[in-house]
């Protein structure tokens, strides 16, 4: 829980608040931007709530707050209603899970529900609340991992729902040894009719993306929309494994076709076909002079 008497003098008065404990993941600040932003090298408060849905989303972003850093001075009375609503809906059938992980660093995951069987992609952590509703959303059929920096609580998803994990095995460790289906080599893997996982090396050496019904990318720690840069990224400051080869890994994912773009760290973005392949062709044009 976070701690009044960490709360950072740069908030705004009110209720809710930042504390110094705050690791300056972004979480919050695309949850609710409306309340919170950056303030030096962490959040805070720039603007308390005013009506129910920024309350709403506020409250979600404490509960997906990694280290536990935001707070209310009042108890929240909505809370176990944000509670229920945990995955939240992004688009059709695919919502984010919130509860994000110190482990991962925050990064995002998300819950594709399928008559086929529930995908998670990547792990949020694993919290009673969370894995209620998922159990009332179907459960889990697979647990899709893109990559060794983002596998968080995998191991409780697995013994809970039973479900088998995905992971390349060029991301396997020590951690991930007991993954059920270690994907190899550098071609596609096509593991249902919708749902197709593209190897693109470069941030580390066995990251993969997911492609959802040719719709939705679950693109990892591969590409992402900056805000400030206002366009689709990779991460030349965190690229692990090979910066050229992250290059040509983009150039080869600008030849799918998606509209949603669905990272573990960075913003989300949404755009229509002819968008989103300009932004890819100007997205490999920036790392190319990165």
């Amino acid at each position: 829980m976070a701690n009044i008497n960490r709360r950072r003098t740069e908030n705004i008065n009110g209720n809710f608040y930042v504390d110094s404990t705050c690791i300056d993941c972004d979480t919050c600040r695309w949850m609710a931007p409306e309340v919170f932003t950056q303030e030096g090298e962490q959040s805070a408060v720039y603007h308390q709530p005013t009506n129910e849905m920024e309350e709403r989303r506020s409250l979600a972003a404490l509960l997906s707050c990694p280290t536990s850093s935001i707070g209310t001075v009042e108890k929240p009375t909505r809370i176990k209603e944000v509670q229920k609503n945990l995955p939240a809906l992004v688009a059709e059938n695919v919502y984010h899970c919130g509860y994000h992980s110190e482990k991962s660093y925050a990064a995002a995951s998300y819950l594709i529900v399928r008559p086929e069987g529930n995908i998670l992609v990547d792990s949020p952590r694993f919290v009673p609340p969370l894995v209620k509703n998922i159990e009332a959303m179907g459960g889990i059929r697979y647990l899709y991992l893109t990559h060794r920096d983002d596998v968080a609580d995998h191991e409780q998803y697995h013994h809970h729902f039973g479900c088998d994990r995905i992971l390349h095995a060029d991301e396997i460790n020590a951690g991930t040894r007991s993954v059920e289906i270690q994907l190899s080599g550098s071609e596609p893997h096509q593991i249902a009719d919708d749902l197709l996982i593209i190897p693109v090396p470069g941030h580390t050496k066995g990251h993969t993306v997911l492609l959802y019904n040719n719709k939705f990318l679950f693109s990892g720690d591969h590409l992402a929309w900056s805000e400030s840069l206002q366009q689709l990224v990779g991460f030349r400051e965190v690229c692990w494994y090979s910066w050229p080869e992250q290059i040509k890994s983009m150039q080869n994912l600008a030849n799918y076709g998606f509209e949603w773009v669905l990272p573990g760290h960075g913003r989300r973005y949404y755009a229509e076909r002819e968008t989103m392949r300009e932004q890819m062709q100007k997205c490999i044009a920036w790392m190319v002079d990165a």
